[in-house]
């Protein structure tokens, strides 16, 4: 592949890269031309280590628990020993439901630490040496409720409110030293994370009623637009929070 939309010869690190979205984004990028390192705690499908020897890349997992920011750190050192990281895609992302009023502080801590903490942790550490080299880009993962409160998911319309605010900090101080910060904030998605709302059909038809696009998203849509964040084409775009969602956001 080549031309603006290329990423030949650079290497992306994406925290929870083997399944749901993540799973979509790492196989974007390989397909873009991208080596990747996936940051997380389960094993890398099959599927993905065949594409990414299908297309002649190369695909890393370094095993980390992201709730233990240690273990974090250590992962990264890991990975920067080995690698020049020139795209940080910080996509794993956890989930709890219950009413604001009864919901466990362990809870909060365990969804603000993985949604929110890692992805400024990983930021930092993979951030500096592009700092450094004057070149990188970051790509968060942001939500429908970076700018909606939902219904009893208090910590993680916190957590994903504070990402977008976040990619936006960060793009102020780095975008004039060559980093490129975005972020992408996903629809209503096919994937495992939202597998309570599929099963209901009454919630299914009135969010479905409410999507212009007359789908819920794929991993395969959100990788896509990753894939550009991360590369040239996007040499002027920072500080942006991009609903990827079906055009639920302009109803």
């Amino acid at each position: 592949m080549s031309g603006p939309f290329s990423l030949a010869g650079r290497t992306a690190v994406v925290t929870g890269g083997g399944r749901g979205l993540g799973a979509g984004i790492t196989e974007a990028l390989l397909v873009a031309g991208a080596d990747v390192v996936v940051l997380a705690r389960r094993e890398v499908p099959a599927e993905l280590a065949e594409a990414a020897a299908r297309l002649g890349r190369t695909l890393d997992h370094v095993v980390v628990d992201l709730a233990d920011a240690d273990a974090v750190d250590a992962a990264a050192e890991e990975v920067l020993a080995h690698h020049r990281v020139d795209v940080l895609v910080n996509n794993a992302g956890v989930q709890d439901r219950y009413p604001a009023a009864e919901f466990p502080l362990e809870a909060w801590d365990r969804v603000l630490d993985v949604n929110l903490r890692v992805v400024f942790q990983l930021a930092q550490r993979f951030g500096r040496p592009m700092l450094e080299r004057g070149e990188g880009a970051i790509v968060n993962l942001a939500s429908l409720l970076s700018f909606q409160g939902g219904l009893n998911v208090a910590a993680y319309a916190a957590s994903k409110g504070g990402v977008a605010q976040l990619t936006k900090a960060l793009a102020n101080e780095w975008a004039a030293r060559g980093v490129r910060v975005n972020a992408v904030a996903p629809g209503y998605m096919a994937t495992e994370m939202n597998e309570a709302l599929l099963a209901d059909p009454v919630r299914l038809e009135q969010l479905s009623a409410r999507i212009p696009a007359s789908r819920w998203g794929t991993p395969e849509d959100i990788g896509n637009v990753v894939v550009f964040l991360a590369s040239p084409a996007a040499a002027y775009v920072h500080g942006q929070v991009l609903a990827v969602d079906g055009g639920w956001m302009g109803r």
